[in-house]
């Protein structure tokens, strides 16, 4: 329908009978209950792997992009994915992103920050660097990894990580497929909100069952262990995956109850620990600066536990376009990552894994997470600062990462939903995450307006900070038009592409 046939007649009356604009403007909104409504939940839709599916009550078609090739089924795409397209949609190019404030993007800025070692300028190409690597990696960086685990995490400790405990993978997804792709039929426990790349990762190995867990925040999204206990023996739980430090909460799982969840391994259980934010933890106490979280401080024997982590140099070392990250865990399981490395992406990239063995050296470590907690604690504490001072309080303050998990539900709709929130962003040239993609729903049944995460946007302090400025400013100007009663503006007239500004009709 169109959205004039949504307005109401007679509805939120002004003093004198007859309704204001402002009182017709709050009356749609107020219906706004089901994604059919909502124009930005309709341009979410439309994109190639987004459609509902029949129990939703929507319509079933047929999407000619979707069709063109037998066979082939688009997963849907991540959140970074699809917001960068909306982006681009909206006049976004790397041309000009240096005019966009791009708080949506999972990176963190990798320039040089105070304090830290030189960033690296030069990458040597030995005449040797150019055959293949083996699907496992450079033997020389798996000793390297390992010997930095047992460092970090394993001293005084009988069983030791050595290289046959440690596959070079070709960045954090690579390594989620490799260890997909091994695992038999069982059914594989998941928490919500997580990382976005799960529900992808969960739609398209279908051996796994999904077995999802409401993350609550009044319990601080706070993964509870004795419940997990009891579903591993009622429900049959062969598998618990989880990122930790938590994305996009920015909630962290550390002491008791990381050993707790590591003792899950040793009662027929895999736990697959997403690691990649394990240096961004924000002390209070200066003593602890340059302290770092990882499942590997709890592990008993580094060959019988199984526990298997994921990490790299994409985020702790700030080199995400390095793609070289690895998967850690027993022997017999780095044995099947690389089979099924070798038909799913070959291997990672051979000069950047030499390249990466001096910045695995213990002391630079220490010298990094140093400048980089330092940092990143500086930035956090400003956005929300700032945050505070739109009267957008965060609920829930992140302990790690460098995400911002901000409730919505305040402000006047339908400014309170995070697609919507989103596309009156990109009018000020500012990009944040929708929270719906931190709903892990491999099946795509729930109405969005149902989803936990719907009143939520994920917001970066990964850019540099003159980015985040410009960000919090956006948002600041959008907010105020909203409680000034300029929602009227609000809701439609997206664009669908560069070529459309009309919107669509809904």
């Amino acid at each position: 329908m169109s959205r004039s046939s949504t307005r109401p007649n007679s509805a939120y009356p002004s003093r004198s009978g007859t309704p204001s604009l402002r009182d017709v403007v709050h009356g749609v909104m107020k219906i706004f209950h089901h994604e059919k409504e909502s124009e930005a939940h309709q341009i979410f839709r439309q994109q190639v792997g987004h459609q509902p599916k029949a129990a939703l009550g929507l319509p079933q078609t047929i999407n000619p992009d979707e069709e063109t090739v037998p066979g082939i089924e688009h997963p849907g795409s991540t959140g970074v994915i699809y917001c960068s397209d909306r982006a681009i949609a909206n006049g976004f190019n790397y041309a000009n992103s240096h005019e966009w404030a791009n708080l949506g993007q999972g990176a963190p800025e990798v320039g040089p920050i105070p304090n830290a070692p030189p960033r690296p300028q030069n990458i040597p190409l030995p005449v040797d660097s150019l055959e293949y690597a083996p699907t496992t990696g450079v033997k020389a960086l798996r000793e390297a990894v390992a010997n930095l685990y047992n460092d970090n995490y394993r001293k005084g400790k009988a069983s030791q990580y050595t290289y046959e405990n440690v596959c070079i993978v070709p960045g954090g997804r690579a390594g989620l497929s490799r260890v997909a792709a091994v695992i038999g039929d069982v059914y594989c426990s998941y928490q919500v909100p997580d990382y976005t790349a799960y529900d992808q990762v969960l739609s398209a190995f279908k051996r796994l069952v999904p077995v999802p867990t409401a993350l609550d925040p009044k319990n601080k999204y706070r993964l509870d262990i004795e419940q997990t206990k009891k579903d591993i023996l009622t429900q049959g739980l062969a598998v618990v995956i989880a990122s930790n430090p938590r994305n996009p909460t920015g909630q962290v799982i550390a002491g008791k109850e990381l050993k707790e969840l590591v003792s899950l391994s040793r009662e027929n259980t895999t736990i697959i620990l997403d690691e990649f934010y394990s240096w961004y933890i924000y002390f209070d106490s200066e003593k602890d600066i340059g302290k770092s979280v990882s499942s590997a401080e709890y592990v008993e024997d580094v060959n019988s536990d199984s526990v298997v982590i994921i990490d790299g140099l994409t985020k702790n070392w700030r080199l995400p376009g390095w793609r070289v990250c690895w998967v850690i865990g027993p022997k017999n399981l780095i044995t099947a990552l690389s089979q099924s490395g070798s038909f799913l992406d070959g291997g990672a990239n051979h000069p950047m894994q030499l390249a990466a063995l001096p910045l695995l050296e213990p002391e630079r470590v220490k010298l990094e997470k140093t400048a980089l907690q330092r940092h990143f604690k500086a930035k956090r504490d400003h956005v929300l600062k700032r945050l505070h001072a739109l009267h957008l309080d965060v609920d829930v303050p992140p302990q790690a990462t460098f995400y911002i998990w901000l409730n919505l539900e305040k402000l006047p709709p339908p400014l309170n939903n995070g697609l919507t929130f989103f596309e009156e962003l990109l009018k000020e040239q500012t990009i944040v995450i929708p929270g719906i993609f931190f709903d892990i729903n491999p099946a795509h049944r729930r109405n969005l307006f149902n989803s936990p995460c719907h009143h939520y946007v994920r917001l970066s302090f990964g850019p540099p900070i003159a980015d985040l400025d410009k960000g919090i400013d956006a948002i600041g100007r959008v907010v105020a038009a909203a409680r000034l009663g300029g929602t009227r503006k609000m809701g439609h007239s997206y664009k669908k592409s560069l070529e459309s500004s009309s919107g669509i009709n809904v």
